[in-house]
C-alpha cells in the first residue's frame, strides 16, 4: 500500500480581449486528503505515472485512463481537478467543460471548475450564430458565475488560497453575469456587475486591453441602452476606452463617446473636460456632470425657430419635421400651411420600401442615419407619365428602358431624387405624404434647394 497526499495546480486562464489566452499557474493544496490516502501498489503505479507527467496532454490521457481502471478511486475529485487543468492547457474548451462538469457532479460548489465552466462557455459565444442559442449559453454561463460569487471555502483549503482562486475567478464571474444581461436588455444588472467587477480589479488592469477595458466598453453600452439612456455615464465610460484603447482601434469608440455628450449637451463644446475626466478617473468625479448643462428642451428649439424665421417655409425639412412632429398643434399648423399643396423636388431620399407605386424613403437627416421613412411617394402611375395615349413602338421601348431604370433607381437602399406635391402628415409618428411622385433619374446638375440642408440647431433633436 502506498500513502498519497494530493495537490492540484489550477490553471486559470487570463482573459485578453477575448482575442487569445495566455495561462498562468496558481498552485493550490486542496488537502481534500491532506491527512493521506492509502492506495493499493497496482492502483499507485497507475496514478503515480499519470499525475507526474509534464506533458499536459499525456497527463490528461494517463489520469483518463486512471479514471477507467479506478472509477471509485478514494482521489477521484483530485484527480477530475488535475484533469481539468491539464486540459486546460491544450484544449479549447470541450474536453475543459466535460471535465469541469464532472467536478461539480461531485464538488458542485468547487470554485476551480465553476471558473473554467465560466471561462469557456463564455469564449464559446463569439461562434454561436443563432441567436437563441447564444442566448442560452450566456445564460447558462452566467448560472454557473453566480454560484461561483456564492461558493463557500472549503475546509480542507487555506483561506489564503481560497481568497487567491477569488481574485482570479471573480472578474470572469461579474463578466460573464453582465454579458448574459447585456445580451437581453437588462441593463441595470449589466451595470451593476460591471461596476462591481472594475471595482474588485487593480486599476491597472482596467486600464488594459487585456484587462477589464473591454468591459468598461459594455459597461458603457449598458448605460446607452438604458431606458431611458443615461447618455454622459455612456459618454464618460466610453471615454476612458478612447484614452487606454490601442491607437489602432480609438477611432472605433470615439464617435460614440462624443455623440452621447452632444445628444446630452446638443453640442460638443466642453467635451474635452468629459474625456479628461475619464482618462484621469475610474469612475465619474464627484460634480462632473452637475457642470454639463443639458442641451434646449423641444419646446425651446421650436420656440426659437419661430422667433428667428420670419418666413417658415424657408426651414429646412428636418426643421419642417421636428416642429411637425413636436410642436404644439398651432406650430404644427403654420408649418404645413407652408407647404401643403406645394410641389418640391428632393434630393437625397434614400429608399426604405419600394414598389412601382408607393415609394417610403428617408429625407431628413435623423431618418437617414436611422433608416426609417418620413416621407411616402405616391406615385404617379405609368399611363399618367406616358407622352401620349398611343404610342408608337419606339416610345413603348423607350418607356419600358425608363420603368427598367426607376426600379433599379428606386431598389431599397439607393438615393434618389423625388418630385412630387405635399399632400397630408401624421405626427406620431411623423410621416409625410406625398402626391403625384415621379423619380428624377438625372438630377440637375445646380445645387440643391437650401431648404433641405439641415441646419445646426436641429442637432439638439
Amino acid at each position: 500500500m502506498k500513502k498519497v497526499v494530493f495537490a492540484s495546480l489550477l490553471t486559470c486562464a487570463v482573459l485578453t480581449s477575448g482575442v487569445s489566452s495566455t495561462f498562468a499557474q496558481t498552485p493550490v493544496q486542496l488537502g481534500s486528503q491532506s491527512g493521506g490516502v492509502q492506495m493499493p501498489d497496482a492502483e499507485y503505479t497507475v496514478y503515480s505515472n499519470a499525475i507526474n507527467q509534464s506533458n499536459p496532454q499525456a497527463k490528461a490521457t494517463g489520469l483518463e485512463a486512471y479514471l477507467t481502471a479506478y472509477p471509485k478511486s478514494a482521489v477521484k475529485l483530485d484527480v477530475l481537478v488535475a484533469l481539468m487543468s491539464a486540459y486546460s492547457q491544450f484544449d479549447s474548451g470541450p474536453k475543459v467543460i466535460d471535465a469541469a462538469d464532472r467536478v461539480l457532479a461531485l464538488d458542485p460548489a468547487n470554485l476551480q471548475a465553476l471558473t473554467f465552466e465560466v471561462y469557456f462557455r463564455k469564449g464559446s459565444v463569439d461562434s454561436i450564430t443563432d441567436p437563441a442559442a447564444k442566448q442560452s449559453t450566456l445564460d447558462a454561463t452566467a448560472a454557473f458565475a453566480q454560484k461561483g460569487l456564492t461558493a463557500t471555502k472549503p475546509a480542507a483549503m487555506s483561506a489564503a488560497d481560497f481568497t487567491k482562486l477569488q481574485s482570479i475567478a471573480f472578474p470572469y464571474f461579474y463578466s460573464a453575469i453582465g454579458a448574459a444581461a447585456l445580451a437581453k436588455k437588462d441593463t441595470t444588472t449589466a451595470i451593476d456587475v460591471y461596476q462591481k467587477e472594475l471595482a474588485f480589479v487593480p486599476l491597472a488592469q482596467t486600464q488594459s486591453p487585456t484587462g477589464q477595458l473591454p468591459d468598461t466598453y459594455q459597461l458603457g453600452m449598458a448605460y446607452f441602452q438604458s431606458t431611458p439612456p443615461d447618455l454622459l455615464s455612456c459618454s464618460f465610460y466610453m471615454s476612458r476606452v478612447v484614452a487606454y484603447a490601442p491607437d489602432a482601434v480609438k477611432a472605433q469608440y470615439a464617435p460614440l463617446a462624443k455623440w452621447c455628450y452632444k445628444k446630452y449637451h446638443g453640442a460638443e463644446d466642453g467635451y474635452e473636460a468629459i474625456a479628461s475626466a475619464a482618462s484621469a478617473n475610474l469612475n465619474p468625479p464627484a460634480g462632473l456632470f452637475a457642470s454639463i448643462k443639458p442641451a434646449p428642451t423641444a419646446v425651446d428649439i421650436i420656440n426659437g425657430i419661430f422667433k428667428d424665421t420670419p418666413d417658415l417655409a424657408t426651414l429646412a425639412v428636418s426643421d419642417k419635421e421636428f416642429i411637425l412632429q413636436k410642436g404644439t398643434p398651432e406650430q404644427a399648423a403654420k408649418v404645413w400651411d407652408t407647404i401643403k399643396g406645394k410641389s418640391v423636388q428632393l434630393p437625397g431620399a434614400v429608399v426604405i420600401e419600394s414598389s412601382p407605386t408607393v415609394l417610403k424613403v428617408a429625407i431628413s437627416e435623423d431618418s437617414v442615419a436611422n433608416k426609417t421613412a418620413d416621407f411616402t411617394f405616391n406615385m404617379k402611375s405609368a399611363e399618367e407619365t406616358a407622352p401620349t395615349d398611343s404610342p408608337t413602338p419606339a416610345q413603348k421601348v423607350a418607356a419600358a428602358k425608363k420603368a427598367d431604370e426607376i426600379a433599379a433607381a428606386t431598389a431599397v437602399g439607393k438615393t434618389v431624387t423625388l418630385t412630387g406635391t405635399y399632400d397630408s402628415f401624421t405626427s406620431n409618428p411623423l410621416q409625410i405624404l406625398m402626391k403625384d411622385g415621379e423619380v428624377i433619374l438625372k438630377a440637375p446638375a445646380k445645387a440643391a434647394p437650401a431648404h433641405h440642408a439641415a441646419p445646426a440647431h436641429h442637432a439638439h433633436h
